[in-house]
């Protein structure tokens, strides 16, 4: 025991350096959600723009604001498309910030080459799943870039929120005692992905989870009340790379009994086949949330009556130590530390 506790303080004394940007070039890692996405925004991004508290939508007033961009390649797979991934990606970091999502920007960078049927294809896409989402589009731009310089399209979107009067959310409001909750299985998208591109003579049943999260979140809010600590969605660098960002912000520790994560068989066997842990595969239809002790069991079980939620599950416990760092409890009894992303496994997902 002492030898793991040693263990534990040098990686909670390194762990907590803040980070710097000293890379020489951008690489893939940069965008896969893991250390090289944190040190760019922390070390570089953050800093320059006077950003303290890092979030997926930021309220001005009792409005939200959330910008992203999809460079999904393919941009069809199973079970969406770059149109539909899109316009869930953006209101569920309106909804995991607490806000009713209300209206979308679209702007599309074209590939010259496309084909009219495919660009038709995602303009419906988008459509529906704004309608599904109960958003509007309400403005946009397109550009058309050379054959080559895009693979077929990229969708950049800005979205705009009402912030829920329920809701007092923050990555810095964990405490120990609180309990963690996760709407779902992991790792669907980034296998479903994977699997679209054809690169390993792989086959399986595996489909996105792109959905809309405000349902989830409004249940959270209604059941959990002033309980509900904070939210996630678990997209880039997956369940792992949320966790990791939550225990730093709040300072505090975290334990996850890893047989209490849902993972369907086939996306555990494509994982185990592939040497990739799914909790650091992407999702995009998964939160995470954090609820005080008292309010867990009314959140749960507001979560397992959301369509799309019922395999929802209580996967751990927020602790004092270790400061800043992830525990997982293995399913033979032994720990480990669940560290953040290195490297990028699985590119262009979202």
């Amino acid at each position: 025991m002492a030898g793991e506790r040693e263990a534990l303080e040098l990686i909670e004394r390194v762990r907590s350096r803040p980070p710097r940007f000293r890379d020489a070039q951008i690489t893939m890692a940069h965008g896969a959600g893991g250390k090289a996405t944190l040190n760019l925004i922390e070390g570089l991004l953050a800093p320059a723009f006077g950003l303290t508290e890092l979030a997926d939508a930021a309220a001005v007033g009792d409005v939200a604001l959330t910008t992203d961009t999809f460079v999904v390649t393919p941009i069809r797979f199973p079970g969406g498309s770059i149109g539909e991934l899109a316009v869930n990606g953006t209101v569920n970091d309106l909804a995991v910030g607490g806000a009713r999502p209300a209206a979308i920007t679209v702007a599309l960078v074209l590939e010259e080459g496309l084909a009219a049927d495919e660009l038709r294809d995602e303009v419906d896409a988008i459509a529906r799943a704004a309608e599904a989402a109960g958003v509007r589009v309400v403005a946009g731009d397109t550009k058309v870039v050379e054959r080559g310089r895009c693979d077929a399209m990229y969708v950049c979107t800005t979205g705009l929120g009402h912030v829920d009067p329920r809701a007092a959310l923050a990555p810095s409001a964990l405490r120990p005692g609180d309990r963690l909750l996760i709407s779902g299985p992991v790792g669907e998208h980034g296998v479903a992905i994977m699997l679209a591109r054809g690169q390993f003579e792989l086959a399986a049943p595996v489909e996105s989870d792109t959905r809309s999260l405000w349902p989830a979140v409004d249940a959270l809010l209604e059941a959990a009340g002033p309980s509900l600590r904070c939210l996630r969605d678990a997209t880039r660098g997956g369940v792992a790379s949320v966790l990791n960002e939550l225990s730093r912000a709040s300072a505090v520790g975290m334990l996850v009994r890893e047989a209490a994560v849902p993972v369907r068989p086939q996306v555990a066997g494509a994982c185990e086949i592939l040497g990739i842990d799914p909790l650091y595969v992407a999702n995009e239809g998964v939160l995470v949330a954090a609820v005080a002790a008292e309010g867990a069991e009314a959140g749960l079980r507001a979560l397992q009556g959301v369509p799309g939620c019922e395999a929802a599950a209580e996967i751990g416990e927020v602790r004092a130590a270790p400061e800043g760092m992830v525990i997982v409890e293995t399913g033979f009894g032994g720990r480990r530390v669940m560290d953040m992303l290195v490297g990028d496994p699985l590119p262009r997902i979202c």
